[in-house]
């Protein structure tokens, strides 16, 4: 297994903080320059199996201008990020968070692939349960 330098783990925080300020500021063309297209995602439909699509950098502004609106301020947004390096350029992040909306608690439990490119990381597939209203169902083969 790979062990990652702590040098390594540091550049892996210091992209999720760019990341992190970036939403807060609801800067989604921004955001999506931290990241590979196109962009795979997992989901899962409710109450059904696992649904995946890719999304083209238009599609990935699209919806995260309606799932962030003007940013994450305000939202009291903890996150706990826990890297799991397969190589050098390549991390899959964990990440268990809680936001607070109309005083009422939210947790979410999610994961980001992280490729490093020449520069430096960005995210290309993210894996969330629930996103999947109205997707197909994956199908093998």
């Amino acid at each position: 297994m790979y062990q990652p330098s702590g040098e390594e783990l540091k550049s892996v925080e210091a992209w999720f903080a760019e990341y992190d300020a970036l939403a807060e500021q609801g800067a989604i063309e921004e955001l999506a320059d931290l990241a590979v297209f196109p962009m795979n995602l997992a989901t899962d439909v409710p109450d059904g199996y696992a649904a995946v699509r890719q999304w083209t950098r238009a599609e990935y502004i699209e919806a995260m201008k309606e799932a962030m609106g003007g940013g994450t301020a305000g939202l009291d947004l903890e996150s706990t990020r826990t890297p799991h390096f397969i190589s050098p350029n390549l991390v899959v992040v964990e990440t268990e968070a809680t936001m607070t909306i109309a005083d009422r608690k939210e947790s979410m439990h999610y994961a980001d692939l992280l490729v490093r490119t020449e520069d430096g990381w960005a995210f290309q597939t993210m894996v969330q349960g629930g996103w999947g209203y109205g997707w197909p169902a994956a199908k093998r083969g």
